[in-house]
C-alpha cells in the first residue's frame, strides 16, 4: 500500500466522480438530484453500492468506492448551500 496523500481515482468510480462533479457545477444536476434523487442516481448509472452511499453522503465508503475526496466535499456543500442557504454566510 502507497502512503501517498493524493491518489488518482480509479477508471471504475468514473461515473460517481462524474455525478459528484454535475453536483458541484451544475445547477440543473441539483435541482433534478432534490426532486427526485433516486431517478437522478440511477440517470448517472450508479449502482446500489454506490447509490446506497450517496443517500447518507457517508463519505468514507464513497472515497472507498473511488470518490474524489474533494468531489463529495464540494457536492456536499453545494447541496447544504441551496436546501439550507441561511446557514451560510454571503460576503
Amino acid at each position: 500500500m502507497s502512503d501517498a496523500h493524493y491518489f488518482f481515482p480509479p477508471a471504475s468510480a468514473y461515473a460517481l466522480n462524474r455525478f459528484l462533479f454535475a453536483l458541484k457545477s451544475d445547477s440543473a444536476a441539483r435541482a433534478r438530484y432534490a426532486k427526485d434523487a433516486e431517478a437522478t442516481l440511477r440517470e448517472y448509472g450508479l449502482d446500489e453500492a454506490t447509490r446506497t452511499a450517496l443517500k447518507t453522503f457517508d463519505r468514507d465508503r464513497l472515497v472507498g468506492l473511488g470518490a474524489h475526496p474533494y468531489l463529495v466535499f464540494m457536492a456536499q456543500v453545494r447541496l447544504s448551500m441551496e436546501s439550507k442557504p441561511e446557514s451560510f454566510e454571503y460576503f
